[in-house]
Formats: structure tokens, C-alpha cells, sequence
């Protein structure tokens, strides 16, 4: 059977703005340039998976079933644009006792970002081969997750920077970087 290559995204700052630790729907804003990169990646036969840690569940800013809701919210918003998301991935853990509100999420996991048990978990069910796959962040700890699994991983600000006109061209020296 054949591996699949995928993109993992993280969600905020990445896909959608962060507005701190986002507790209404209202609050979702979509980064356009995230889209054009997904929507490229998609057309070029990557499966898209989002791998986020939302520690606000542990510090009882929302629950699970508040992110399930916004993933569902998200992932409607993205229909309209064409693009589908494989599978959300999500960490409610945090590992600090005096920040944590719901006792039940206190833990040190393998599934919390810089680590990367949520990529290896998607890896695992879905045949993933994480050498020719990429994890794109607006933090170190998305990098070194992404490295940590053995994918190329990029910070996402470095594609809001390109002009328009030459975005197509850095995408296709992505792949000519990682096909090597």
C-alpha cells in the first residue's frame, strides 16, 4: 500500500488568527494566505490534518465539546473554499497544577506540542509517510514537532510575506526541496 504525503497545519496563528484563547465562534477569522498555501498542497496530492493544542480545555477556558464546535465550524468555512481537512488532531493537556482549573487534563502527554505524538498518531492511522510530509507553525514548539516526526517543517509567516505574484514559485521550491 502506497504512503500518503500530508501538511499539517497548526490552527491558531496558522489557519485561523489567535486571539488568545478563542471562546466564541464569532471570533474565528480565517488567514487567506494559509488558504492559498492548503488549497496548493491539496492540488499537488497532500492529505491536510490540523494538529493543535488548546490547553484552554485543561485551564477551563471551554470544554472539548466547545472545540469539536469550532472545528466543525472551521472546517465549514473551509468547505466553501475547496478545501478539506483529513482530520483534526487536538491536545487539552497542560502540565502545570496551578494553571490547570479541570484536573482531568493535567498531564504531561506525548500528544502535546513540541512533541510529536499527534503527528505520529495521524501517521499511524493513515499511512503517512513523514519524510515527504510538512508541518507548518507560528511557533518553535510546531517546528520542533514537526521535526521531532521527521517531517521538513516551516514557519507560516514566511508565506504571508511573499508578494502575491511569487507565491506560486516558492510552493513549487518547497517540493523541489523535499523531492530531493
Amino acid at each position: 500500500m502506497n504512503k500518503l504525503n500530508a501538511a499539517f497545519f497548526d490552527l491558531d496563528g496558522t489557519i485561523i488568527k489567535d486571539v488568545g484563547y478563542l471562546s466564541d465562534i464569532k471570533q474565528v477569522e480565517i488567514i487567506q494566505d494559509s488558504l492559498n498555501l492548503i488549497l496548493y498542497l491539496q492540488s499537488n496530492n497532500y492529505k491536510i490534518f490540523v494538529i493543535t493544542n488548546q490547553s484552554g480545555v485543561a485551564r477551563g477556558y471551554f470544554d472539548l465539546e466547545f472545540i469539536n464546535k469550532k472545528h466543525e465550524y472551521i472546517n465549514n468555512l473551509l468547505l466553501k473554499q475547496n478545501i478539506i481537512i483529513t482530520k483534526y488532531y487536538t491536545c487539552p493537556h497542560y502540565n502545570e497544577p496551578d494553571k490547570v482549573i479541570n484536573k482531568k487534563y493535567l498531564k504531561n502527554c506525548d500528544c502535546r506540542k513540541p512533541k510529536p505524538g499527534l503527528i505520529l498518531q495521524a501517521a499511524s492511522s493513515f499511512n503517512i509517510d513523514l519524510t515527504k510530509s510538512l508541518m507548518f507553525g507560528d511557533k518553535i514548539l510546531d517546528i520542533k514537532a514537526g521535526e521531532a516526526a521527521g517531517c521538513k517543517s516551516f514557519y507560516i509567516q514566511k508565506f504571508f510575506n511573499i508578494p502575491k505574484k511569487d507565491k506560486l514559485k516558492f510552493y513549487e521550491n518547497i517540493f523541489k526541496d523535499i523531492l530531493k
